[in-house]
This record gives C-alpha cells, structure tokens and sequence, in this order.
C-alpha cells in the first residue's frame, strides 16, 4: 500500500494546477486598489474596469455578482478568450468551494487521494465548465491562425487549461489527464515568454511547473507522461515572485501558490507571511483568512491556529461580512487544532458544530461526525460516540467514512 500512495501523492504535485494542487486559495486577478498601471506586458482587457469589479467581488467570494459582471464583459467582447477563460475560473472555484474543496486541509494527508469520495457536480455546472473551457480554446486558436505570435491569445489558452486541469484532478480525480494539461498549460506559457520575457503573468505556470516536477522521480514523470521535462525548484520560486511582483492577471494566484509550495517544503515562516499578507489585504475572503490559520497549524503553532480560526468563526456570523462563509470548514480546522493540543472536549464540541452546519457538503459532514465519535470515545460518552458512527456509515449519500466508523462501532477508539 505504501507505494500507490507515496506515488500518488507525487503524482499529484505535477497536475497542472496553478494552485499548485490546492486550491482552494488562488484568485486569479490582481485586486490591488484602483486600477493598476497599463503595461503592454498584459492583456489589455485586464485592465478593464468592469473586470476589475469583477475582480474584487470574486476576493469577497460573491462568485455571483463576479460573473455578472464577466457576462457584460463577454458581450462588449465576445471574440476575445480571457474574459471566457475568467468566467471559466469563478465557475470552476464556485463549484468546488459549493463542494468543500477549496480547504487545505483536505490535501494534507494521503487520504485525499485514495479515498473513495465522490464528488457528484450538476450536470448543467460541468456543462458549463467544458463549454467555456473549449470557448477559450477555440477564440485563443482563432486569434493564433491571424497572428502566430499573439501573446495574449497564447496566455488565455494556457490558463484555462490550467484551471480545466484543477477541476478535473479535485472533481474527478483525473491525475494523468491533469498532468498532461498542466504540462501544455506550461508550453503555451513558454511560448508567451519567448515573445515577451517580460509578459510576468505567464511566469506563473512555468514557475509551477519548475517546482513541481523538480519534486518527482524520474519514474513518476514516465508514468505521466513528462519523461524529459526539467525542473528546478529554486527557479520555479523565482518566477513565481516575478508574476507576484510584477502581473497584472496572476499577481494574487502567485502569492498563494508561493505560500502553498513554501509550506510543502516546510519554510513555514515564508508562507505565514505570505498569507498573512493576503489576509490583511483581503479580509473579507473567507479562504484566504481560513488558510492563514491552517498554516499556523500545520506548522505546530496551535495556540496561534486556533486564535485565528476563532477570529474567522467570531468574523463569519457578523450579518454580511463574508459572502456564503462554509463555516464547517474553520470548526473543522479549530477541532482538528484542538485535537493535537489534547483539548479533546473542545475537539469533540467543534466537530459536532461542523457536522451540524445547513450548507455543509454530505462528505465534510461524515468526516466531522466520525471524529466527533472518535473524541467522544475519549471522552467515556460511548452513546453519544456510537450515535455519531452510527450517521457516518448511514446509507446513501457519501461513503468514505464508513469502514472507520464501522469499525468503531465494534471497538472504542482508544488513539488520539
């Protein structure tokens, strides 16, 4: 078993996730105040101030309104693929973050990819999802027959492989294909910087790609199809500062893939601070404050995690100050936190509040109702464990919890 899934788990780092597999955090727009400065080094449209509105409504998470005004911005220019290719990221977000995809947590352990979770989409979403995604492809191909050297067109094709590539790895758990596409994601971003080295955003997908492959085995990129692509991680950081520095289109996406790879590499420091950042410049982003205490966690730090996870709680129940908040998702952290500080009664309480949440998904449900269990257990209240088991593993709906919760139903969780 150790094999598949120290396999798997490498695999997934060269999906051609821009958010570097997560996901959860990337916007894809600078949102800085006012309007940043023109550069010819950038699609035009992206300084278009309906689609800079567009912009800070998706940092708030209101994926709704962010769309609205995507529809206008299509109709004004319905020939060109980047306003295609930022509707096809706020559909795509909108639906994983519906699904309780957008946490970190849910990435840090192997279980996220050998588990047996479903994930059922609408089929009108995914519908909407591939029609936009080969809307793009085929405005950016039309734009690259009149003139090979299109930089922007090049730019739209490749990012809107990349987030195809993110929702089918989350979704549908499709490495290789993912993979794959992240890989052409990478050559389109090449292709953009060999007309314009100075065309920042592009150096997002190679930086990504320049770490991510430089962290797999050579058998590992046979498996996937990437035998003879280089990798370099300190290059890969380097480019990745160079389109949070200097992008226009994916100066945010860089800051929080820079957070993501530095905490994969343990330089926990580097990406608090780089969250933390994010999280001041947006406080009304729900994901971004989410993440800033996932990262105190998994650096050790408890007592500051669970500081925060109780700021967001205490921010998400004031009328209107984050849009849709999944507030399972921080009870689910604070539990979690609380669990590794032996604070098992608190651990127990927060996981209960994360399984009872109206708008969380059946799986995070079942996966705080099996660790409230567990911490019950603990707790010597072996009714109240068992109710708990009992919902975890009831029929229908989601079923990955069901082995762990039946087989405390036999036996009392005795671990941690």
């Amino acid at each position: 078993m150790t094999l598949p899934i120290q396999l798997s788990r490498r695999i997934a780092l060269a999906i051609g996730l821009f958010l570097g597999h997560l996901p959860v955090l990337i916007s894809p727009l600078s949102a800085q105040p006012g309007n940043p400065p023109f550069t010819s080094h950038a699609d035009p449209l992206a300084f278009d101030p309906v689609v800079r509105e567009a912009c800070n409504r998706f940092y708030d998470l209101d994926y709704e309104a962010s769309l609205s005004r995507l529809d206008t911005v299509i109709k004004a220019h319905p020939q060109e693929p980047l306003p295609y290719a930022l509707a096809l990221m706020v559909t795509v977000f909108r639906e994983l973050y519906h699904q309780d995809l957008l946490d970190t947590t849910y990435y840090a352990h192997d279980n996220f990819l050998t588990n047996q979770r479903r994930v059922d989409i609408p089929e009108a979403n995914r519908q909407r999802i591939e029609f936009l995604t080969n809307q793009v492809q085929t405005l950016a191909d039309q734009h690259l027959k009149a003139n090979p050297q299109d930089k922007n067109a090049l730019f739209a094709k490749g990012f809107a492989k990349g987030l195809h590539a993110a929702f089918i790895t989350l979704a549908d758990h499709a490495y290789f294909a993912a993979a794959r596409q992240g890989l052409a994601a990478r050559n389109d971003s090449e292709q953009v910087l060999k007309i314009d080295p100075d065309y920042a955003d592009a150096d997002l997908a190679v930086g990504i790609q320049q770490f991510a492959v430089a962290s797999l085995p050579r058998f590992v990129r046979i498996m996937v199809g990437i035998a003879g692509v280089g990798g370099n991680k300190e290059k890969g950081i380097a480019m990745l500062r160079i389109a949070a520095t200097k992008g226009v289109v994916t100066n945010i996406d860089a800051r929080t893939t820079l957070s993501l790879f530095l905490r994969h590499d343990g330089r926990y420091p580097e990406a608090l601070a780089e969250q933390h950042g994010l999280a001041i410049q947006f406080p009304h982003d729900y994901l971004f404050r989410l993440e800033e205490a996932n990262l105190a966690k998994d650096k050790g730090d408890g007592p500051r995690a669970i500081a925060i996870y109780k700021e967001v709680l205490a921010d998400g129940v004031k009328p209107g100050f984050f849009v849709d908040p999944r507030l399972q998702l921080a009870y689910f952290g604070l539990a979690d936190t609380e669990r590794g500080q032996n604070l098992i009664a608190d651990a127990a309480k927060h996981y209960l509040d994360a399984a009872s949440q109206p708008n969380s998904s059946d799986w995070l449900r079942r996966r705080a109702q099996l660790n409230a269990g567990e911490m019950l257990d603990l707790l010597h209240d072996r009714a109240g464990a068992v109710a708990q088991y009992q919902k975890a593993s009831a029929p229908g709906g989601d079923q990955s919890q069901t082995e762990a919760a039946r087989r405390n139903l036999k036996t009392p969780y005795t671990g941690k």
